[in-house]
């Protein structure tokens, strides 16, 4: 996945995007409100349906959901005080590691080299003696 700094970002990208489609929703199921010394004529009563009770309790799941996540990635953030230190510390264990990896895979490699060299050398004693066998087969042959 992403670094926490980038999951933190998706979140609060998120938590907008939840704010705007609560905003569009109430402006969709909105009723026009009666201002004073303004006279127009209008519905004045709001309709409530279930599905806008519904939004509402969806959008605010949603959002104290998202407010929760926020919150637990910024408390999973390392503190600036220790940050350098610890890594250093890493740095230099993973350092350590890389040689480790390093030498076994160079040990590996040798390994591997003196397998293929004597397999090389296997394959050349078959075909000399392949080759051995097929020149006697012949003067076999030329004898008759």
């Amino acid at each position: 996945m992403s670094d926490r700094l980038t999951q933190l970002q998706d979140t609060v990208n998120q938590q907008a995007e939840h704010f705007c489609n609560a905003i569009g929703i109430i402006q969709q199921t909105s009723y026009p409100s009666k201002f004073l010394n303004f006279d127009r004529m209008g519905s004045q009563t709001p309709i409530r349906t279930n599905t806008q009770e519904d939004y509402a309790q969806l959008f605010a799941q949603l959002i104290s959901r998202c407010a929760k996540d926020i919150d637990t990635l910024i408390e999973s953030l390392p503190n600036e005080d220790s940050s350098t230190e610890l890594q250093h510390q890493s740095l230099r264990r993973l350092e350590i590691e890389n040689q480790e990896s390093a030498k076994r895979l160079d040990d590996i490699v040798q390994s591997g080299e003196l397998l293929l060299e004597k397999i090389q050398i296997a394959l050349e004693d078959i075909a000399q003696a392949q080759l051995e066998m097929h020149v006697s087969s012949i003067n076999r042959f030329n004898l008759f």
